[in-house]
């Protein structure tokens, strides 16, 4: 499932759509994608409305348009990528395939020459995915209440130290996956942080010393940073995969190797999820 880094990667696939209007859209209303929201208000409502902004939060995505009514409605769109959502821009007036669920289309600008304008496509062939709509001055409360990005001010240690001596007894591999503290973090990135911070993924929240908090905390911030600047802003066809010192490089393959120690690395499922690690590097037992 994509995390917070490539979350920011594809919603930057939609940015040839600002600031221009959708003339119609085209969805499939029974897809599982829609179970969230009533499909038959976005079909009605989003036409004439101009795409004004996007954001990314955690693993969600809005997209803010403003409707062409005589109020000029604020309208909310979100999509969660599941684990196969793709966003992709086409040219206008292709069919839609099978897997292309919502698909808004926009016209060409009346000075752009040569151009047929374009097609804003959210596909998921899967559909693990989630569409949401909602209308309004307000953000909706999907969106206003997501946790605080692990890169922001309010991501301090005394709220990281709170939050697993409530889960005392909860494997930290577990407690990293909980969105409602650690947004955006997913599995391969739960993995990088705890390699980075040497805690084995089995440890239990409650043994973790006030130094070993510290030292999660700020290797949380750093890789959503890092996966943030390397991934997300990114500006190629692909999401690029960050650099082979990282343990992203080394996760994926039987007999892969601990890119510091140069030791074999060890997987098993942790707290329900496949989890890859260094044993030279991460001890069960405190220290």
């Amino acid at each position: 499932m994509p995390e917070l880094a490539e979350v920011e990667y594809v919603r930057r696939r939609w940015n040839p759509g600002l600031g221009h209007v959708v003339s119609t859209v085209r969805l499939h209303p029974r897809a599982g994608v829609f179970k969230t929201c009533d499909p038959a208000a976005l079909a009605a409502i989003l036409p004439g409305a101009r795409l004004d902004s996007s954001a990314a939060a955690a693993k969600q995505m809005l997209f803010r348009f403003t409707a062409a009514d005589a109020a000029h409605t604020q309208l909310w769109l979100g999509l969660h990528l599941g684990m196969t959502g793709e966003l992709t821009v086409r040219p206008a007036g292709l069919p839609a395939a099978k897997a292309d669920h919502l698909i808004l289309d926009q016209p060409a600008a009346p000075a752009a020459k040569n151009s047929l304008g374009r097609s804003l496509v959210f596909s998921d062939f899967r559909m693990f995915g989630r569409v949401q709509f909602h209308t309004g001055p307000d953000a909706p409360a999907w969106w206003a209440g997501i946790a605080p990005a692990v890169t922001s001010p309010k991501f301090t240690i005394a709220v990281v130290s709170e939050f697993l001596r409530r889960r005392a007894r909860a494997p930290l591999k577990a407690v990293l996956l909980m969105q409602e503290r650690f947004p955006g973090i997913g599995n391969w990135m739960a993995d990088e942080i705890l390699w980075r911070a040497a805690l084995h993924p089995a440890r239990r929240c409650g043994d973790l010393s006030p130094a070993e908090v510290k030292k999660l905390h700020r290797e949380t911030v750093w890789v959503a940073a890092q996966a943030l600047r390397l991934i997300g802003e990114a500006d190629t066809p692909e999401w690029p995969d960050p650099p082979k010192t990282w343990l992203f490089q080394h996760r994926w393959e039987d007999g892969g190797k601990c890119p510091r120690t140069k030791k074999p690395l060890e997987r098993a499922t942790i707290g329900g999820r496949t989890t890859c690690w260094s044993p030279a590097r991460q001890k069960l037992s405190a220290t």
